[in-house]
């Protein structure tokens, strides 16, 4: 019995309200929808997002124990670099994993998803974990601007512990010319659309479930809740209608809530849906892309156990208004800034990157066997004054510690693309003690005391070389 055992999502904290899109473009495109879009800070991206959404879906489970790692976007930062190997070092799994990259299709989510079922089924995997994840840049007055949205969702796929299973599942593939991107290009290309909606989302989606349904022998009131992604919200209550489906079955798309989420929004919903399931509920998930793939799942008795600590509806309740479309254009780099001299990058040694990728990706640090002192960075002296015994070091990671912030600085001088620049000194939960930037947080809304944790982040665009660097950042925990 193979399908999901865990999942998890998420959903930067920063909202933009269409009607500022409009304040500051509808000269251009009146045409605006309701709602809001999920934005990624300016030192997120989809590698920093899926290792939020994995750190999410793993709370209680060894990373020792996952055999694989598919990862699926149409944003990689990288042309020529996995980006699942760059979140698995980031998640510290065990270097004897299988990754691969799933990209150039918004369904690659859900191939991405079926794979690694059929990898499990076949007892190649032992426990397989999926994570899709986009930030799309869309070209400032275009529909896309509006409907886009950022976000993540990771799923365990095994054959223990399962709260969904898979019955089956049903793809459909065509080089339909709806959305574009060249090497070369900066923003996709995209035909009109009244073509994508009539020729793309109304056909391949109805082929891919309908086929499905007719392979499963099975009609559409024996589902509970079927998904299927559209970037226009008329349109999504038309085709499932005209599938057969009463409004009650169909997951409602989180277009206003949060944006399209491009390869993780098939799987964002069947979160959502995966949170108020239960025991023998049947759930069509669904996606598009060049095609369209469609899966079956039924709740086991399991997912009572497996409840999410956050949740989609909790990560949407936290939010903050982004008010300034200017900064989301700087964010994303469409309007350039003066750096200056400070803002200026160094150079990246990439032999120091490799030779402390673990202190680096996976924030490892290390713990002393005689008297228990937790350390960062790794340390082969240990620091307590009382100790000092030499290489006798476990490797401890600070990564999923939460911890107090013990002093801060808002630095208006140093160069930031969110000034000002905040950084400061966490006493982790168990012991430790290191500075880090902060991010996710208002002038003026810190205090010593307040409650921390680590999130994965961009630490800054080497430009001049094409390298992205990562690191951890230390964010207030927000009830």
């Amino acid at each position: 019995m193979v399908g999901i055992t865990s999942y998890g999502t998420y959903v930067p904290r920063y909202r933009m309200s269409r009607k500022v899109i409009a304040s500051a473009i509808g000269w251009f495109n009146p045409a605006f929808l309701p709602g809001e879009k999920a934005v990624a800070n300016y030192d997120e991206d989809s590698i920093s997002m899926a290792v939020a959404a994995c750190t999410d879906c793993l709370p209680e489970i060894s990373h020792d124990a996952i055999d694989g790692l598919y990862f699926a976007t149409t944003s990689a930062p990288y042309q020529n670099r996995e980006g699942s190997a760059i979140i698995s070092s980031a998640l510290a799994l065990k270097p004897n994993i299988r990754t691969a990259d799933l990209t150039n299709s918004t369904k690659a989510g859900t191939t991405a998803l079926i794979s690694a079922c059929e990898a499990t089924a076949h007892r190649e995997i032992k426990n397989m974990l999926v994570c899709a994840a986009d930030c799309r840049l869309a070209k400032p007055g275009s529909t896309q601007e509006q409907v886009f949205g950022d976000g993540a969702a990771a799923l365990l796929i095994g054959s223990e512990g399962v709260i969904a299973t898979l019955e089956g599942s049903f793809s459909v593939s065509y080089d339909f010319p709806d959305f574009w991107k060249s090497a070369y290009d900066k923003f996709e290309h995209t035909a009109e659309e009244r073509f994508i909606r009539d020729e793309g989302y109304a056909k391949f989606t109805r082929e891919a479930i309908t086929g499905l349904l007719k392979k499963l022998k099975l009609e559409p009131k024996d589902i509970t809740k079927v998904i299927f992604p559209c970037l226009y919200l008329r349109d999504h209550a038309a085709i499932g209608k005209k599938l057969g489906f009463n409004p009650e079955q169909v997951q409602e798309p989180l277009v206003t809530t949060m944006g399209e989420a491009g390869t993780a929004s098939p799987l964002l919903m069947l979160s959502a849906a995966l949170e108020e399931a239960k025991p023998g509920d049947k759930i069509v998930i669904s996606s598009y892309g060049n095609g369209s793939e469609a899966m079956l799942f039924t709740i086991t008795d399991e997912i009572e156990k497996k409840r999410p600590m956050k949740g989609i509806k909790r990560q949407l309740a936290s939010r903050r208004e982004l008010t300034s479309y200017e900064k989301y254009l700087v964010f994303r780099g469409v309007l350039p800034v003066e750096a200056g001299v400070r803002g200026e990058v160094g150079f990246t040694w990439l032999p120091l990157n490799w030779r402390e990728r673990k202190s680096f990706l996976a924030l490892c640090g290390s713990k002393c066997k005689q008297c228990g002192t937790p350390q960062y960075p790794p340390q082969r002296i240990c620091i307590n004054p009382d100790c000092g015994a030499v290489d006798e070091m476990d490797e401890y990671r600070f990564a999923e510690k939460e911890g107090t912030l013990f002093s801060y600085t808002e630095d208006s001088l140093a160069f930031s693309i969110s000034p000002p620049q905040i950084y400061g000194v966490i006493d982790f939960d168990g012991g430790g003690r290191y500075v880090f930037d902060i991010t996710d947080c208002d002038p003026g809304s810190l205090k010593v005391g307040t409650p921390m944790k680590m999130s994965f982040r961009r630490k800054y665009f080497d430009e001049n070389r094409g390298l992205h660097v990562y690191y951890w950042k230390a964010i207030p925990i927000l009830e």
